[in-house]
C-alpha cells in the first residue's frame, strides 16, 4: 500500500534531517508522526520515527544535564541550499572554496591548514549556495560538531588529490569514519529504506590536480576498494572552465529547480526566485511560501517551456527550472 505522504510531510521530513540539534530533532519527529496519513502503508514509517523520537528525547535529556565541554560550531544556514566539503590532507577543499566564492581560506601546500570550518556563499544563476570548508579528517580525528555538519546537510563534496599516491587510502579512511558512525556517501540522498538510523548523503567525488597522468587510476582505486560509485568530476582549479562546470555540478547535487512567482497584473521578479525539489509541484511551491497558501491554493497560472502563456495548471502540475507561476487561492 502506497504511503501517500504529504507536500507538508516532505517537508518536516527534511527539517528533520537538517536539524542540527536533539531539540530541533524532537520537534521535527513530532510534526512528521503528525503529519504523516496513519494506514498499514506507513506502519513501518512510524515504528521507525518514533524509534527515533525516543532516541532524540534521550539524547536532548543527556545534552540539557551534561556538563559542557568541547568545541562547538553552530553555522547558520543561507541560501538554496548547504553543501559540505570534506577530504583528507592537503586535497584542495579550500583552494575549492577559494575558487568558488569570495572566501580568502588560507591555502598552503601543507596539510592541516583549515583548523575550523569556513563557511561562504558561492552564486549559480539567480540563487546563492552555502559551501562549507572542514579541516581534514584523519582516522579517529572525526569530532561530533563535524558529524552533525556533515549529516545535516543538502550536499557533500569529497575531495580526493589526483596527485596523491596516498590519496585513495586518506579518502578511504574518511569515509570509513563516517560510515562506522552510519553515514555513507551515495548519488542521492535521504534515509536508508531498511534503517532509519542510516543517512544516504548525495555526494560528489572531486578529484582535484586532475591533470596528472594517473588521476583517473588513483579515484578508480578508490571504488574497487568496495566504496559505493559516486558521480565523478576531475578538476584543474585555476582553470576557469573547470570552476564553471564545478560550479553546475554543485547546483546539480542539490536536485533543485528555480522557479520565479508573479502577482497579477505584475510583471515576475526575475532577480529573486524560489528554489524546490527537482520534479516538485506547484503545491510544493505554495509550501515553500507558507502553509496557509498551500491549503488554500485552487490553481495556477503558468508561463515557460513552451507551454501556452498563462495556462491554469492544478496543484499536483510538475514544475521545471524557469518556470514563472501565479498561485490563486
Amino acid at each position: 500500500m502506497p504511503a501517500n505522504l504529504t507536500p507538508m510531510y516532505y517537508k518536516a521530513e527534511r527539517d528533520y534531517r537538517r536539524a542540527q540539534t536533539a531539540s530541533e530533532q524532537v520537534d521535527c519527529l513530532q510534526q512528521m508522526l503528525q503529519l504523516m496519513p496513519k494506514h498499514k502503508g506507513t506502519d513501518k514509517l512510524q515504528a521507525s520515527i518514533k524509534s527515533r523520537l525516543s532516541e532524540a528525547r534521550q539524547n536532548l535529556k543527556q545534552q540539557i544535564n551534561a556538563p559542557k565541554s568541547g568545541q562547538a560550531y553552530r553555522i547558520p544556514r543561507q541560501g538554496a541550499g548547504r553543501i559540505v566539503i570534506i577530504g583528507g590532507p592537503n586535497c584542495g577543499k579550500s583552494r575549492i572554496l577559494k575558487e568558488l566564492t569570495r572566501a580568502e581560506p588560507d591555502v598552503a601546500p601543507f596539510p592541516f591548514t583549515t583548523r575550523e570550518p569556513l563557511p561562504a556563499m558561492m552564486e549559480y544563476e539567480g540563487i546563492q549556495i552555502q559551501l562549507v570548508d572542514t579541516p581534514p579528517i584523519t582516522v579517529g580525528q572525526l569530532q561530533p560538531w563535524l558529524l552533525n555538519l556533515v549529516r545535516t546537510a543538502d550536499g557533500v563534496l569529497l575531495v580526493l588529490d589526483g596527485s596523491s599516491d596516498d590519496a585513495p587510502d586518506e579518502t578511504m579512511t574518511v569515509i570509513r569514519e563516517f560510515e562506522s558512525r552510519k553515514t555513507r556517501f551515495t548519488e542521492t540522498g535521504g534515509f536508508d529504506e531498511d534503517n532509519f538510523s542510516i543517512v544516504n548523503l548525495a555526494s560528489r567525488l572531486v578529484v582535484t590536480r586532475a591533470s596528472d597522468r594517473d588521476s583517473q587510476v588513483r579515484s578508480e582505486l578508490l571504488f574497487e576498494a568496495g566504496v559505493s560509485r559516486v558521480p565523478t568530476l576531475g578538476v584543474e582549479l585555476g582553470d576557469k572552465q573547470f570552476v564553471g562546470v564545478l560550479k553546475q555540478r554543485c547546483f546539480e547535487l542539490l536536485n533543485i529547480i528555480r522557479v520565479f512567482t508573479k502577482s497579477p497584473g505584475k510583471p515576475p521578479d526575475m532577480q529573486a526566485p524560489l528554489t524546490i525539489a527537482h520534479n516538485g509541484t506547484v503545491e510544493d511551491l505554495a509550501v515553500q511560501i507558507h502553509e496557509d497558501l498551500a491549503r488554500t491554493l485552487k490553481h495556477a497560472r503558468l508561463w515557460g517551456h513552451g507551454d501556452h502563456d498563462g495556462q491554469v495548471v492544478g496543484r499536483d502540475y510538475r514544475l521545471r527550472d524557469g518556470d514563472v507561476v501565479e498561485l490563486h487561492c
